[in-house]
């Protein structure tokens, strides 16, 4: 959530970087006339209310000093003024409730801006190559996707999937289930052994509260999947992001704990609500898959240098698995909601010919810890201010599981297992069909 007094100081700064992301410009001045005009009515009604009560304490004495005096007729004409302005104010608190929740909804659905060195631009086609990461071997007319692999080696089942739970699932069997496991076991020890990241099993249900800190809520509603739960209900993680980042909610983080780097491998759930008719073969685009998450919690100096730091931890999976990629700055158009600058790590997939996102890290700035009140101590321990968080994918297991069975497969259809991988699969060094 952005600061309204920042867009009260700065609001050709807001427009301007709306329309960088692609608002229109009517649409991105009317929108930010109508918060400054929320913000006023508020910040009129405070004042009034602070004018009563400031008057209601002056009648009170008043009314003490003219009963003192002996003068009754005036002491109960005060009365009857502060009797009316006690009914005042309390109408007036429930007005101010009214126009904090009419400010904090219409902030609630304005997206970050982004950082001057993000490149302008309207979607993937604007997006700048950063580095290129290992070369692209030719690609023989032999190589296939990677759900004819696995189909083919029968530990790849969809049809099962699709009777089971539907479209965008998958049974995995045998030594490629044994894979995606390794995979994750593999992303976890080099980022707690190596990255400095602690691991963490958070709870894969939280509350709306715990999704709005994290901006899921209420604009990706859609893409996400809940179960009822007492009077209410809970939201199923789209990330471990939401409940790693909120474990700072609500709290004040000493200055020297941080940065807090923290890491999970946890099950996704989403419903790709946007996503119809796109990946709709294989693994590339699942309702349920499993992602190794990085968050780091910083103080607002470190974050930018984090930012960079995050993005090698996850590209290091990358270089340690043998797998080409390039690492690519998002524009403007095709950021996500909540980032300030954003790097998608995409890796090759020979079966496709392309490569394709595997991990996504962004930085945030103190977007997310308004909706969170997470704060932390200055260095002189004096005053509070907002931490800055940031997370990325280290990396999606499924994917980093499509882009091993194809960079590795051989002509016969087995695959070859990454070095990395084999003491994680028992020192098996090949995936055949039985």
């Amino acid at each position: 959530m952005l600061d309204i007094k920042w867009i009260r100081d700065n609001p050709k700064a807001l427009v301007e970087a709306l329309v960088k992301r692609s608002w229109l410009a009517d649409e991105a001045q009317s929108t930010v006339d109508d918060l400054i005009a929320k913000d006023e009515a508020r910040r009129s009604h405070l004042s009034e209310l602070q004018v009563k009560q400031e008057r209601r304490n002056a009648a009170s004495k008043e009314i003490g000093n003219a009963m003192r005096s002996g003068d009754a007729a005036l002491a109960e004409k005060l009365k009857g003024e502060v009797s009316d302005i006690k009914a005042f104010i309390q109408n007036g608190e429930a007005r101010e409730r009214e126009l904090d929740k009419a400010l904090n909804d219409a902030l609630a659905v304005l997206p970050n801006v982004p950082l001057e060195d993000v490149p302008v631009g309207k979607d993937e086609h604007d997006n700048v190559v950063k580095r290129i990461v290992g070369e692209v071997p030719a690609r023989p007319n032999w190589v296939k996707e990677h759900f004819e692999i696995g189909e083919a080696l029968g530990m790849m089942d969809f049809e099962r999937a699709a009777k089971l739970s539907g479209a965008r699932f998958t049974v995995l069997k045998n030594q490629l289930a044994r894979m995606e496991r390794a995979l994750g076991q593999f992303m976890l020890d080099l980022h707690t052994t190596e990255h400095g990241y602690e691991e963490v099993i958070p709870p894969l249900m939280v509350r709306d509260e715990v999704l709005f800190g994290t901006n899921q809520l209420p604009k990706f509603e859609e893409d996400l999947f809940f179960t009822p739960h007492g009077d209410g209900r809970l939201g199923l993680i789209p990330t471990a992001e939401v409940p790693l980042t909120n474990l700072v909610r609500e709290e004040i983080t000493a200055h020297e704990k941080l940065p807090l780097r923290y890491t999970a491998l946890t099950p996704c759930f989403r419903s790709e609500a946007g996503s119809a008719g796109r990946d709709t073969r294989g693994m590339l685009r699942q309702h349920q898959f499993y992602k190794v998450e990085l968050v780091s919690i910083t103080d607002q100096e470190s974050s930018i240098a984090e930012h960079e730091r995050m993005t090698q931890c996850a590209e290091e999976v990358l270089k340690r698995l043998g797998l080409p990629f390039r690492t690519v700055t998002l524009c403007t158009g095709d950021m996500g909601f909540g980032a300030r600058k954003t790097y998608d790590i995409e890796v090759w997939l020979p079966g496709q010919n392309a490569y394709r996102e595997i991990s996504s890290c962004s930085v945030c700035g103190d977007f997310q810890a308004r909706r969170m009140d997470a704060r932390y101590k200055d260095k002189d321990g004096k005053g509070n201010r907002f931490v800055h968080t940031l997370n990325g994918s280290g990396t999606a297991v499924g994917r980093a599981l499509i882009a091993v069975i194809e960079n590795y497969q051989n002509e016969d259809g087995s695959v070859t297992i990454p070095e990395v991988l084999r003491p994680y699969m028992g020192g098996l060094a090949k995936i055949e069909a039985k």
